[in-house]
């Protein structure tokens, strides 16, 4: 059994994803110990909705998503940019996994991001986004090394798995540094009130 689980999130829902390849890449080159586990149900949850954001009302695959959340010891998201932010399917998940905000889901969890783009920008401007939601949420983003991976497509087969070598190499690189920030624990900062 893994020492440290990870869940993994792709903002995409498309099956050849170039972020879904890039997460199975950081599966095929996790240190040992940690085991990426990447979600499959983004898709299945409703747009948020606080009327429905009660005990007896949570939409089934809300619960999924905030017990996934819950049970890993990190999280990995991987990111298109849409309209120079992040999906909205992303956003939407987010969304529902931080409230209510007293017990979020997000808070106090160490994550990683990466994202992988057709043009120039590798996700640079949708993971500086992310990595603002984040400030509110109490989520932990790693911040070096980043995986911005520009001309994405170029880099992938026809079902986007990862062909090339010194991006699984940068990947590894994330990975290994992620192992030593979950292992930091820097949600640990989360509960600590001001001097």
């Amino acid at each position: 059994m893994a020492d440290t689980e990870v869940l993994a999130i792709c903002g995409s829902l498309r099956a050849k994803s170039m972020n879904l390849g890039l997460l199975r890449a950081a599966q095929s080159v996790a240190p040992p110990g940690m085991r990426i586990s990447i979600y499959d149900g983004l898709g299945d949850i409703p747009l948020y909705n606080a009327e429905l954001d009660t005990r007896e009302l949570e939409p089934a695959p809300v619960r999924r998503l905030r017990d996934a959340v819950r049970g890993a010891h990190g999280l990995l998201f991987a990111t298109p940019e849409y309209n120079y932010s992040i999906p909205g399917v992303l956003k939407n998940a987010i969304d529902w996994a931080s409230r209510p905000i007293a017990t979020s889901a997000l808070k106090g969890k160490p994550a990683a991001i990466m994202g992988a783009a057709g043009g120039m920008s590798g996700t640079i401007r949708a993971q500086n986004h992310l990595r603002q939601m984040f400030v509110f949420t109490q989520t932990f983003a790693m911040l070096q090394p980043e995986v911005l991976i520009p001309k994405a497509a170029e880099r992938m087969d026809a079902d986007s798995n990862l062909t090339d070598e010194s991006t699984r190499e940068l990947i590894r690189k994330q990975m290994t540094a992620f192992a030593a920030w979950i292992r930091l624990d820097p949600g640990s900062f989360a509960s600590r009130g001001s001097t």
